[in-house]
């Protein structure tokens, strides 16, 4: 059996992939790399926002011209499947909690999904870069997100289950660990256990290899803060955190039903910053949310030139199906969207610029991840600064760098 393989959207979705290719090895399918090639053809699919939504139906189209067997994996297939089948009737849905059982629907094996049944492993990770899920679902419902419905109730799976995971991607040379859920920092709150103490355990393991811990909620961080920020100090552990705040305006985050408020993220930043100086901070924003008014945009301007993060990730709102969201009123109108977006995104290239200059002459390890462009070679500083050399070195291998240059988005570094 030879099957075709896409995956789209989130670290989630990643793990999702790396655990239906090592079943899909596990059994001798062979996975090649062209549509014509294939007996089967499999995409997991993101429905984040109405752009993605798109480019996955645009795909689909484009597999159904084939007339080969279709599988359709990820959040499209757990939320919706009306919106596949028209375009593709005949297609095998695999809603995201279910992975584990591609292999019996490509042999048309007759079965109810059970509840909650989906297993960690075997994985098949290509490269030196691991993700690895620690949980499945979410407790929240924010009211712009489609994911939530889509994945369902957080399921934490077991501290015994992960170390066995990343034993499994270690013992494949993987390098680079990448935790991820919908939201890392509820892991365990309903199994009474925390992140905090799941980084501990992890970081027992032995090895020479480097952990990015996905993002985190600000109101779950601040359940377990201490816990979570004594995890990180680990070597093993990149100083990295991602911890979206989506809006600067206390009102909007209600409106978003977020829990959490802006004083809220900003104590979580800086207690992190006391304790990891050189912490590289990522965060979102979302701008033009419904009954967003130029004042209350203006608070995450503000807000960004406090905090200055390294990273931003700005989304113009995206109304999605079966969210509270799509029906609020005051819709903000694409061209102030856009206005909005540009502003954000040229201060955020200011401010790293700004935050990346002051590493000149900083000296890291760096994870070497990637072959760049020109015999360029980029890697993960142990703050997962992107770290690019000009020299001749080894994709997984540690080097000790001195930083010599910046842009907005890497570091320059030269071996020492």
């Amino acid at each position: 059996m030879k099957v075709y393989f896409e995956v789209y959207g989130c670290t989630a979705n990643k793990s999702d992939a790396s655990l239906i290719l090592g079943l899909l090895k596990q059994v001798h399918y062979e996975i090649v790399n062209k549509i014509d090639c294939a007996d089967v053809l499999i995409i997991i699919t993101c429905t984040v926002i109405g752009t993605t939504e798109q480019r996955m139906l645009s795909r689909l189209r484009e597999f159904k011209k084939t007339g080969k067997k279709v599988i359709v994996a990820g959040c499209m297939a757990s939320i919706q499947s009306d919106l596949i089948k028209s375009i593709l009737p005949d297609a095998h849905l695999l809603p995201s909690q279910y992975s584990n059982y591609i292999v019996d629907i490509i042999e048309n094996k007759e079965f109810c999904f059970p509840i909650n049944n989906k297993k960690v492993g075997p994985k098949y990770f290509d490269g030196i870069t691991a993700p690895i899920s620690i949980a499945e679902g979410c407790m929240f419902a924010c009211s712009y997100c489609i994911t939530s419905p889509a994945r369902g109730e957080l399921s934490s799976y077991s501290v015994d289950e992960i170390v066995k995971d990343v034993c499994y991607a270690l013992n494949q040379n993987c390098k680079e660990i990448q935790l991820t859920a919908q939201d890392t920092a509820s892991y365990g709150l309903d199994i009474n256990n925390n992140l905090g103490n799941l980084l501990t355990n992890i970081c027992r393991i032995n090895g020479n290899y480097r952990i990015r811990v996905g993002m985190m909620n600000p109101y779950t961080t601040l359940l377990n803060l201490s816990s979570i920020i004594d995890g990180f100090k680990d070597n093993k552990i990149f100083k990295f955190l991602h911890i979206p705040v989506q809006s600067g305006d206390n009102n909007i985050l209600y409106l978003m039903n977020r829990k959490y408020t802006v004083d809220d993220f900003i104590k979580i930043i800086s207690k992190f910053k006391d304790k990891y100086p050189n912490l590289t901070l990522s965060t979102d924003i979302i701008v033009g949310f419904p009954s967003e008014t130029d004042e209350q945009f203006n608070r995450s301007f503000d807000l960004l030139k406090i905090v200055k993060p390294d990273i931003v990730n700005i989304t113009r709102y995206s109304s999605r199906p079966m969210t509270k969201a799509k029906i609020m009123k005051n819709r903000v109108s694409t061209k102030i969207a856009k206005e909005r977006s540009r502003t954000l995104t040229n201060l955020c290239s200011i401010i790293a610029r700004n935050k990346n200059s002051e590493h000149i002459g900083q000296k890291y390890k760096v994870l070497v991840t990637k072959k760049g462009k020109n015999n360029f070679f980029v890697g993960r500083a142990e703050n997962y600064k992107p770290v690019v050399v000009n020299h001749r070195v080894e994709i997984g291998e540690f080097i000790d760098v001195e930083i010599v240059d910046f842009d907005a988005v890497h570091l320059f570094g030269n071996l020492i």
